[in-house]
């Protein structure tokens, strides 16, 4: 086998990635292809199966056999063959040693072999190839793009100065390393399991902590008791505390979220849980009582757009305007047209997550068409999310905070602030007659006899929403509501029930009787007994007269005063 590397017409298979060479570079491949893995995860399935015999004619090599292969016919013979997934391989390495296979063979055709493959992969674009591996699909695609850019140090964080300031509390546990048990409660993409992981990171460069993370969405209390046993374990004989991240924890239920309280108590665990929903409804009073409540807000446009020109830079990706001209670079995989980060920031709500993909989506598309360098532009962007990205849960949170904010808009007469967060419950998917049936509410709480009419408007929508549907109905609404705020309001009525209703409700002793004129008379015995006696018909409202219609200890009051 000396001389000529292409002297033989035989092929040797590596053991690690399935790949064929000529027999004078397949020791080396193999010594490379075992430090990439080594290096990436560990001993391999394909380690395990190494072949035990020596084939005829074979070179040695350290891993004492390969086997070797004959060649295929025809001219295509030299090349090697395209790895696919075997049993127990992943697709990640398949894909990582088929671009070093590329390289040997090829090179082999025309020099010894001398290039080393690199052993980090994860320097790889996410949305296409490097330069050098412009032939083969990227590792990392498959890795959404928020995912990848998570910061792993508060520095890199953005947003959030109330929870993780300078001067927070959170900050200052985190960097004396005495992490309490929290629970992490914000809306969707502002950066809760982001956090989570920052402190993950911090735990294992120090060492104190041992991090362990769950989603409640698919363990149970039989995995939680699993988590405690090595929790204790690790507490006994590493003096190692262990943090449990317990993802999306309103998912559990009562005596799921219970199992965890003995165990935050005693400091066998230490609880991050995160959660979208309001932890006041959602979460046990006894574990809320146990933990720090970390409310995080929803991001600001200026803070996505911050995390977008990040991720810009990451990718590579240039950020020009629309009257720039382009200039042909072989490092840049992408042109972001200025306007575009600016419209994707605005649509996205506050929600980092929906803003990265929206960007790896629209660069992907865009690469996909122009078969080389992306260029996205503003018109890119909106057609990717189509519609703006309403927050909105008819079960949750925001449900009840826009429903009462469209309701102190029509008591304070703003027609056009009533109209809009109407158009964020309707836009938002919320049940029509839902919205007619709080608005026939306000009609009589907020509007009562300044405006009678205001109610036969209020049933009339409702009518119209269940008879109609949307979108049709959409108008009937928008009709009530602005006749709402314009109308003249008098809580008079209102007030006056509420007055009556707490008398009832905190009367001592017994309430008292009915007056005997005021009983119905049904019959003689009845009659005779006083039922209705003395009643008097007043057809002309005198306030004198009303006091006779009240209890006798009740007398004097009046509820309207």
């Amino acid at each position: 086998m000396e001389g000529n590397i292409f002297a033989s017409t035989e092929t040797v298979e590596c053991p690690l990635c399935s790949q064929s060479f000529q027999p004078s570079v397949i020791n080396r491949h193999v010594n490379n292809c075992l430090n990439v893995t080594d290096s990436s995860s560990g001993t391999t399935d394909q380690g395990k199966k190494r072949k035990s015999s020596e084939g005829p004619g074979s070179p040695k090599s350290a891993w004492g056999s390969l086997k070797p292969q004959k060649p295929a016919a025809g001219p295509s013979a030299k090349k090697a063959k395209t790895a696919s997934p075997k049993k127990g391989q992943s697709k990640k390495s398949v894909n990582n040693n088929s671009v070093q296979g590329d390289k040997y063979v090829n090179n082999a055709e025309n020099a010894p072999f001398v290039e080393k493959p690199k052993s980090n992969t994860s320097n790889i674009p996410v949305f296409g190839m490097s330069k050098q591996a412009d032939s083969v699909d990227s590792v990392s695609s498959v890795v959404p793009l928020a995912e990848k850019l998570r910061p792993l140090s508060l520095e890199d964080y953005v947003g959030q100065e109330k929870a993780v300031g300078k001067k927070s509390m959170l900050r200052s546990l985190m960097k004396s390393n005495d992490i309490p048990s929290m629970i992490l409660w914000g809306p969707p993409g502002c950066g809760k399991t982001t956090l989570a992981k920052i402190i993950a990171n911090g735990c294992k460069t120090k060492g104190k902590y041992k991090f362990c993370t769950m989603s409640a969405t698919s363990a149970g209390v039989n995995e939680v008791k699993e988590a405690v046993k090595i929790a204790k374990n690790d507490q006994k004989s590493l003096g190692r505390r262990t943090i449990l991240f317990l993802d999306e924890i309103h998912r559990f239920n009562k005596l799921q979220q219970d199992a965890l309280l003995p165990h935050i108590e005693d400091g066998t665990l230490v609880l991050i849980g995160a959660t979208t929903e309001n932890p006041s409804f959602q979460v046990n009073s006894a574990l809320l009582s146990r933990c720090k409540l970390i409310v995080l807000e929803k991001l600001e446009t200026s803070h996505i757009e911050k995390i977008l020109k990040r991720a810009c830079e990451n990718i590579p990706a240039q950020i020009f305007r629309k009257d720039e001209e382009l200039e042909e670079n072989d490092e840049i995989l992408a042109w972001i047209e200025k306007d575009a980060i600016k419209n994707l920031a605005n649509l996205c709500d506050g929600d980092a997550r929906c803003a990265l993909n929206s960007l790896q989506m629209a660069i992907q598309s865009q690469r996909a068409e122009q078969d080389g360098m992306a260029v996205v532009t503003a018109d890119d962007i909106r057609e990717v999310l189509q519609r703006n990205h309403v927050l909105y849960d008819r079960a949750g949170e925001e449900h009840y905070n826009i429903i009462s904010a469209l309701h102190k808009s029509i008591r304070g007469s703003s027609e056009s602030a009533a109209l809009y967060w109407l158009a964020r419950m309707l836009e938002g998917g919320e049940d029509p007659r839902y919205i007619a049936r709080r608005l026939i509410r306000i009609a009589s709480e907020d509007i009562g006899l300044s405006d009678p009419q205001a109610l036969n408007q209020a049933v009339s929508a409702y009518q119209a929403c269940h008879f109609v549907g949307m979108p049709e109905c959409d108008v009937n609404l928008a009709q009530c509501v602005v006749y709402l705020a314009r109308a003249p309001k008098d809580v008079e009525v209102y007030q006056a029930y509420n007055k009556a209703k707490h008398s009832v409700n905190n009367h001592k002793g017994a309430l008292p009787s009915v007056p005997l004129h005021l009983r119905n008379a049904s019959n003689k015995v009845l009659k005779s007994l006083g039922y209705g006696k003395g009643y008097k018909y007043n057809p002309d409202f005198q306030g004198q007269v009303e006091q006779e219609y009240l209890p006798p200890e009740l007398k004097g009051t009046d509820f309207f005063a």
